[in-house]
Order: structure tokens, then sequence, then C-alpha cells
């Protein structure tokens, strides 16, 4: 799947508030560690994972499930198999009837959930990691040696 840099900047610009379903309270599993990224990014990281609802991570109380958000969101991010993606699509879209985006993770393929998602006005990006496209795009990949493609004779702020 192709993405415009345009479209990505723009939603991970616009995005404030992101439920992150498949959250792990384990430091070394992708999920964690992408959702500690964005948090400390300024986003607010609402996790969903039965198996740790009610912890306390990245400043917000962990829900069992979607519907258990009280707050609005802008993002959606699935760390789930592709399989498992249309319950959650459909019970963000129940939930959220302003939702900007359904971003699925490396791996995340579902296309009758994009479709579904797509034919709401949401924006759904599939098979890329929030955090590896942050890096990407805002030049953070850049400290570590690595070309992004990206020139700018601007410092990054630290």
């Amino acid at each position: 799947m192709t993405y415009a840099d345009d479209l990505i900047r723009k939603i991970l610009t616009e995005t404030r508030s992101i439920a992150l379903v498949g959250l792990s309270s384990n430091p070394l599993r992708p999920s964690y560690f992408v959702g500690r990224y964005l948090a400390l990014r300024g986003y607010v990281v609402i996790g969903v994972n039965p198996g740790i609802a009610g912890q306390v991570m990245f400043g917000q109380t962990v829900r069992a499930r979607l519907s258990d958000i009280t707050a609005e969101i802008d993002m959606v991010d699935i760390f789930r198999a592709s399989d498992a993606v249309g319950p959650v699509v459909d019970e963000a879209l129940a939930r959220w009837p302003a939702l900007k985006t359904i971003w699925m993770q490396i791996g995340v393929v579902n296309a009758q959930a994009a479709a579904q998602a797509q034919a709401r006005g949401v924006q759904v990006v599939m098979d890329r990691c929030p955090k590896q496209e942050y890096q990407r795009l805002f030049g953070e990949l850049r400290r570590a040696g690595l070309n992004t493609g990206i020139i700018s004779s601007r410092l990054p702020a630290d």
C-alpha cells in the first residue's frame, strides 16, 4: 500500500487523541513502545486491552473496550490480527461518528473494514506504523544516521 507523505503528515499533525487497541504493558512489545513514543510526542494515548484494563499507562487509564472510552478520539490504532479488525472498526465507528482515522499497524490489512470506514468518510492507513512514519516525516530518523529522504536546513528542535 502506498500513501502520500502529505496525507500521513496531515493525519499525524491533526491527530490529538489515539485509542491504541492491543496495548501491552510489556515494555518489550511493539504496542507498548509505540504508545509510549506517541504519548511522549504529545498525543493522548488511551490503551484498549481487557487483560490490563484499569491500569494507568502513559497518564491514561487502559480500557477493556473502545466503548468504555469517554473521551473523543481522533485515531484508532490497531495492533490486532487482520481478521480481528472488522469488529474493532465496527465498534469505533459506532462509538465516534466524527472519528478521523483508522490506522492498522505493520502487517495488519483488512480491505473490507477499510472500505467500511472509508464509506463513512474516515481516513484509513494499513500496514504502517505511526511511530515510524512520525520519525521519518518529522526528521527524527536523521538523529540515528538514517536517510529519511527529507532535506532540511533546519536543526531538529530538542
